[in-house]
């Protein structure tokens, strides 16, 4: 026997769900960014599509806002590489980046879908694109060359944000 025979009402809903990765989508959906990357070999069968806001910046939104923000993001990535190199580069970094350095940096951590896209940029495996190539870049490559080996083995801790500053 199998799993169809055992549970048809679950063949019913694989079948549905094949037949809704198959279908067009509506004009009015962004355009589809994948959560893995590829290589030149890859059918990209198995890759699975989720559609994605796109990036958006925020023009009113307060520096400190804006700062709180970022190292909230910088810290919460979905793969331990970039929570790493993106939350300690965001502690000695964020508070003396200039509003349009803010924003770049927005830009570069919220734009790309995937992100060891981002990974593989701040570690020269792969050239940046042009409209992430900018100060905050060359920063974060600086920053992941780790010229004093310094020991990176987590994220920094929170007590620093209460810290009066110098």
């Amino acid at each position: 026997s199998t799993p169809s025979d055992i549970f048809p009402a679950a063949a019913g809903l694989l079948s549905l769900s094949r037949r809704a990765l198959r279908a067009p989508r509506p004009s009015s959906l962004p355009a589809r960014r994948g959560c893995r990357g590829g290589s030149p070999a890859d059918s990209r069968k198995d890759l699975l599509e989720i559609p994605l806001p796109p990036w958006q910046e925020r023009p009113g939104e307060p520096l400190q806002a804006k700062r709180a923000r970022l190292l909230y993001e910088s810290r919460k990535r979905g793969m331990l590489e970039n929570c790493l190199l993106l939350s300690l580069f965001a502690k000695e970094n964020l508070n003396s980046m200039t509003e349009r350095q803010l924003n770049l940096y927005d830009r570069l951590i919220n734009e790309p879908s995937n992100d060891w896209d981002i990974y593989y940029w701040a570690t020269e495996a792969k050239p940046t694109p042009e409209v992430f190539e900018n100060d905050v870049m060359v920063m974060l490559r600086e920053f992941t060359k780790n010229k004093n080996k310094e020991q990176r083995l987590r994220q920094p801790d929170l007590e620093y944000l209460f810290e009066p500053s110098q």
